[in-house]
């Protein structure tokens, strides 16, 4: 079945940097948009970025261009989201998933937090 294991989360000073992976698995990865989305408690989820299937084409949240970097790696299933400079407002549970998505299946998410 469709998983999507997110990962690489952690606390994070401002102005730092973490990179984050989703492991994919059980679909055919590499035919698939690849999204990053984040949520934050009592707020709905918001979409961060996606990448096309050949990883040409990209494309961001205006708060988050420049600073993040989507990329993702056929061979192995996994998308990744290089995050730099970060800010307080940036702290979230961070989710991958396909586009579309398989029902309404979600991963666990990783959590960020950026905080002095």
């Amino acid at each position: 079945q469709v998983q999507l294991v997110e990962s690489g989360g952690g606390l994070v000073q401002p102005g730092g940097s973490l990179r984050l992976s989703c492991a994919a698995s059980g679909f055919a990865f590499g035919a698939y948009i690849m999204r990053w989305f984040r949520q934050v408690p009592g707020k709905e989820r918001e979409w961060v970025a996606d990448i096309s299937p050949d990883g040409a084409s990209k494309s961001f949240k205006d708060s988050v261009a420049g600073r993040f970097t989507i990329s993702r790696d056929n061979t192995n299933n996994t998308l990744f989201l290089q995050m730099n400079n970060l800010q307080p407002g940036d702290s979230a549970v961070y989710y991958c998933n396909r586009n579309p998505p398989y029902r309404d299946y979600w991963g666990r998410g990783t959590q960020i937090t950026v905080s002095s």
